[in-house]
């Protein structure tokens, strides 16, 4: 009885002394860390504690820790010991938070943009936020469907999980180091949060990514994205927050973005995966209702990828944005799209066009790219896209366009989802861009493993161009530019 009360008395010592510290392991809150017993109830005890002595660290040392929703607060630090593995607990145990009510609002976007609390690790409206630590986050557990629709204002089905973390109207928020494997619809959706840094992450999912949207004073740097059947990393600027909302001053860099088998980044086989619809792509939309201004990607590579996107088609504005040193191999698509289009997936009485003006884009270098789509530059009609450059590029196709493609009537993007898979193969097998005023095109190759008879490129309702030092290889007979009337 006296060793029981000298380790009774040790442990409560111990907490104490912790806490003091401003550290709160969980294990001290009842956490075992045995892959088997629920272990969410003890993580947000210590949260709850930490939140009531004004914040401080969350430990998790080396354990498996299954889990529901874990509710992230203010000034608390939620740090992942090497070894540790938060693992999302199966819809069965019915252990995530319930969706919240969308308020009666109509909804433009998708359920996974519009419901956050059914989500392993989630927090709305806190500031001073962080995931750190060399630990795992194990999404098991978590469903990739997109479960909750429109008008059903109580979400998805209640226990189920869709997103690995998800934050909302957050400020001072910080991601770094951690690894999230199978992350659910998202692995990390950001919505309208400010003031935020993620660092040296790495991400291994079957569905997107990263989704950063309607945020603003970001940094995403010496990450890691390996996403097979899904986008890598997405800047939106959806209507989740009831208006439109520019994603703005978002700088990206010294990224790895990949479309490999999942869990295959993670143990180092890199084994590449069927093509699907699109797989490890950066890319601005779809959801676009405010738009995208003063966005940076650079000193990034791309390996059994999708190429770059950059798409505004909900009647937002995209403008500067600046793309820089970039390599690609085995580019799945399309090498670089910038369109906008008519989709207006917004309110009715919104009726300004979408726009994009001032983008950027050089010293890129891709091989083994897909001959469906060349580069991709296409505005509306009484709305073009103005002023983009295009330098220092170095294309390597796999050919095999034929003759009659150059005068293909391409179709427009209108109210089309802005995909170029569903409109076939472009007219040029380089560049074609159509409805646009200011395009300047310098110091630019494009080569082909098998014949394409295809121009390298075709212009076609483009004013205010110019095109210098094209270097472009042409089947006999076929002309480098075909500009159409």
């Amino acid at each position: 009885m006296k060793k029981l009360l000298l380790s009774l008395l040790s442990s409560l010592v111990c907490t104490h002394l912790l806490a003091a510290s401003g550290i709160y392991n969980v294990r001290d809150f009842g956490a075992k860390g045995d892959g088997r017993t629920l272990d969410s109830p003890a993580i947000n005890a210590a949260i709850q504690a930490a939140e009531g002595d004004g914040g401080g660290q969350v430990l998790l040392p080396a354990g498996t820790y299954l889990s529901g929703s874990i509710r992230l607060k203010s000034n608390i630090d939620l740090h992942l010991s090497a070894g540790c593995t938060i693992l999302a607990a199966p819809a069965s145990m019915k252990a995530y938070d319930e969706s919240e009510s969308f308020g009666g609002f109509t909804e433009y976007q998708d359920g996974g943009h519009t419901y956050f609390h059914n989500s392993l690790i989630w927090a709305e409206g806190q500031h001073n936020v962080s995931i750190t630590g060399h630990g795992m986050i194990d999404g098991k557990g978590l469903t990739h469907k997109d479960t909750e629709s429109a008008g059903n204002l109580k979400g998805g089905s209640i226990g189920t999980g869709d997103k690995a973390i998800a934050l909302k109207q957050c400020r001072q928020v910080t991601i770094r180091d951690i690894t999230v494997y199978r992350g659910g619809h998202f692995g990390i959706i950001m919505t309208g949060c400010d003031l935020s840094t993620i660092d040296n992450v790495t991400i291994d999912t079957n569905r997107d990514g990263f989704d950063i949207d309607c945020c603003k004073y970001m940094t995403i740097t010496n990450c890691r994205i390996n996403t097979p059947r899904d986008d890598a990393l997405v800047l939106k600027s959806s209507y989740a927050l009831k208006k439109p909302v520019l994603c703005e001053h978002i700088a990206i860099s010294n990224c790895n973005i990949t479309g490999y088998k999942c869990g295959s980044l993670i143990d180092g086989t890199y084994v590449p995966e069927p093509v699907n619809w699109v797989c490890g792509r950066f890319k601005l939309g779809t959801e676009s209702n405010g738009g995208y201004r003063n966005i940076s990607l650079t000193n990034c590579t791309f390996m059994y990828s999708s190429g770059l996107a950059f798409e505004e088609v909900d009647q937002g504005r995209m403008e500067n944005i600046v793309v820089s040193n970039i390599t690609m191999s085995h580019v799945h698509h399309y090498p670089i799209y910038i369109t906008t289009g008519c989709r207006n997936r917004g309110p009715k009485e919104v009726t300004r066009m979408s726009s994009a003006r001032d983008i950027q884009i050089s010293n890129v270098i891709a091989d083994d790219c897909d001959s469906l789509c060349s580069i991709i530059v296409t505005g509306m009609k009484g709305e073009p896209i103005r002023n983009v450059w295009l330098s220092n590029i170095r294309l390597f196709f796999k050919g095999g366009g034929t003759k009659d493609l150059a005068d293909k009537d391409y179709r427009e993007q209108g109210k089309n989802y802005p995909e170029p898979k569903f409109a076939g193969w472009t007219p040029a097998y380089g560049l074609y861009a159509r409805h646009v005023d200011g395009l300047h095109v310098s110091d630019v190759t494009f080569r082909y493993q098998r014949p394409d008879h295809r121009p390298a490129i075709v212009l076609d309702d483009v004013t205010d161009y110019t095109l210098d030092r094209i270097d472009a290889q042409l089947e006999l007979g076929i002309d480098k530019i075909y500009v159409r009337k």
